[in-house]
C-alpha cells in the first residue's frame, strides 16, 4: 500500500488552480489560432485574434485569462492500492483550492448557501468527483468552470426513438439558445446515457478531453464531427457576432441507460477551456 500525504495533495491542487487560470492548454490555444486563420467573418476573425492576444498576455504576466476564475471542478482517480494519510482526500483538495485562490489572487466565486448567497471567501468547496481505479497513484484533473457557460448548460430526456437526430437537434438548440452568454467559440461536452445525474457528469468529464481527441468508438467519433459541423453551421460565430466558428470542439461521453430513456446533457464551456492535471 503506497501512502500519499494530505500535504502532497493540497500543494499539488494549489499549483494546479493557479496554473489553470493563467496558462491555457496548448490544444485549446491551437484551436483558437487555427480558427482565427480560417474565419471568413472580419468581425469574427477580429474577436478570435483578441482572444489570442488575451491568452498570450495572461501567460506572460501570469494573470487570469478571465476575471471569472470559476467554481473549481476536480476529477480525481484514486488507485485502490493508494492510502491517503493525514486527512481526507476531499479536505486536502479543498485546502489546495483555498491556498491556490489566495496565493494566485484569484476571484472567489462560491457562496456557502445557494439561497442566502454569502460568499465563502476562499472559493471552497470544490466540486469533487472521485473514481476508484487500479494502481497506487492519484490523478487529479482540475478545471475552473466559469458561471457564464455553466449557466447555459442543459439536460433533457429524449424519447429513445429520437436517436442521434434528436441528440443533434438538442445540442444545436442548446448552443443557439445560449447565444453569446457562454463566450463563444465554445467547447461542447455531451453526455449520453446513464441516469439524470450520470448524464450530467459525463458531459462535464467530456470537457476535460483534449480538443481534437475523438471518442474511441468510431460511431461516437463520427457523431462528434456531425455535432461540430451542425453547431458551426448555425453562423452564431465568435462572441455571437457571426461567423463560422461557433464551437472549437464537441466531445461526447456515453454510458448504458434504461430501456425507456435517452438522457442527454449538454455542458458548455467558454473559449477559455481551462484545465490542468497531475499524477501523484
Amino acid at each position: 500500500m503506497r501512502e500519499i500525504t494530505f500535504e502532497q495533495i493540497a500543494s499539488a491542487v494549489a499549483d494546479l488552480c493557479i496554473e489553470a487560470n493563467w496558462d491555457l492548454p496548448q490544444d485549446v490555444e491551437k484551436a483558437i489560432r487555427e480558427a482565427a486563420e480560417r474565419e471568413d467573418s472580419p468581425l469574427g476573425r477580429y474577436v478570435l485574434q483578441q482572444l489570442v492576444k488575451n491568452l498570450e498576455i495572461a501567460r506572460r504576466d501570469r494573470l487570469p485569462i478571465c476575471q471569472d476564475t470559476g467554481a473549481l471542478v476536480c476529477l480525481a482517480e484514486l488507485g485502490q492500492e493508494a492510502h491517503i494519510v493525514g486527512g481526507l482526500l476531499t479536505d486536502a483538495i479543498n485546502e489546495g483550492v483555498r491556498r491556490g485562490y489566495k496565493a494566485g489572487y484569484l476571484r472567489k466565486s462560491i457562496v456557502g448557501d445557494p439561497l442566502e448567497r454569502v460568499n465563502t471567501g476562499d472559493n471552497t468547496p470544490a466540486m469533487i468527483h472521485v473514481e476508484l481505479v487500479e494502481g497506487d497513484r492519484l490523478k487529479l484533473a482540475v478545471g475552473p468552470k466559469g458561471g457564464g457557460s455553466e449557466n447555459m448548460s442543459k439536460m433533457r430526456f429524449l424519447r429513445p426513438a429520437e436517436g442521434e437526430e434528436g441528440v443533434v437537434r438538442f445540442v444545436v438548440e442548446t448552443v443557439l439558445g445560449a447565444g453569446g452568454n457562454p463566450c463563444p467559440p465554445v467547447i461542447v461536452g455531451v453526455g449520453i446515457g446513464g441516469t439524470f445525474e450520470k448524464a450530467a457528469l459525463l458531459s462535464k468529464k467530456a470537457l476535460f478531453r483534449r480538443v481534437g481527441q475523438h471518442h474511441p468508438d468510431p460511431r461516437y467519433a463520427k457523431l462528434e464531427e456531425e455535432l461540430l459541423a451542425a453547431v458551426n453551421e448555425t453562423g452564431l460565430g465568435p462572441a455571437a457576432l457571426g461567423g463560422r466558428t461557433t464551437a472549437l470542439w464537441v466531445s461526447v461521453e456515453v454510458f448504458p441507460c434504461h430501456i425507456t430513456a435517452l438522457p442527454v446533457a449538454v455542458n458548455l464551456n467558454c473559449h477559455a477551456a481551462r484545465h490542468k492535471e497531475v499524477t501523484i
